[in-house]
């Protein structure tokens, strides 16, 4: 199963889009100072969804300095707002923006993207949650009535990050309590996210394990 999975990855990056100029400037600072990014393989997931949403606004809580953005742009989207809590990230993603050029199309809100979102009405067609794990739950029911009919709310590290997947599995399939939030808050939040957007009929939910995994949830009323 290991090596299938290992295979099935290898696959995945393989295919995977290329990146930009900019986006592979993004990819080495992530990778030389060890900052998470989607990847290009859950890029290209951002990309299609603006594509096939026909974007015009989109929301991230949680942006670093901007590469999910990239992709969202890539997609057609018209603006991204980004928010990140360290001002020195958001100062690269500033950077970055002006000199890949879309500097008018990204704004950076520094500071708690929970307080960002409340500064911005909708309506938006793409969330991406991507923050604190045990926040997910809540950005979701914050941002939901900003979130037009059709439009989609994308959270990232469901299957892989600072979660356990085991223990998500055993709430899933055996009714398992989640961790206590003392003890794991990642985990308890990952599974409390995934239990809230399944049990809502305001959407409809697809899990997919490209890139560390992602909630795709589209809003049907």
């Amino acid at each position: 199963m290991d090596v299938l999975a290992g295979t099935t990855e290898r696959f995945l990056a393989a295919t995977a889009p290329e990146h930009t100029a900019t986006q592979a400037e993004m990819a080495a600072l992530a990778d030389d100072s060890g900052f998470p990014i989607i990847g290009p393989e859950a890029g290209a997931v951002l990309r299609l969804l603006a594509r096939l949403t026909d974007a015009g606004r989109v929301f991230e809580f949680g942006s670093g300095f901007g590469y999910s953005a990239t992709w969202f742009l890539r997609g057609g989207a018209d603006a991204v707002i980004c928010t990140e809590f360290d001002e020195e990230e958001a100062k690269r993603g500033v950077q970055f923006a002006a000199d890949g050029g879309y500097a008018d199309s990204v704004a950076f809100e520094v500071g708690d993207a929970m307080e960002a979102i409340e500064r911005y009405d909708g309506p938006f067609d793409i969330v991406l949650i991507d923050h604190q794990k045990e926040r997910y739950a809540d950005a979701y029911r914050t941002v939901l009535p900003k979130v037009r009919t059709g439009g989609v709310i994308v959270a990232d590290n469901i299957t892989r990050g600072p979660s356990d997947l085991d223990d998500l599995v055993a709430h899933f399939e055996d009714g398992a309590p989640l961790p206590d939030p003392e003890v794991d808050g990642k985990t308890r939040g990952i599974g409390e996210y995934v239990g809230t957007v399944r049990s809502d009929d305001a959407v409809e939910t697809a899990l997919l394990s490209v890139g560390s995994g992602l909630a795709v949830s589209t809003k049907v009323v």
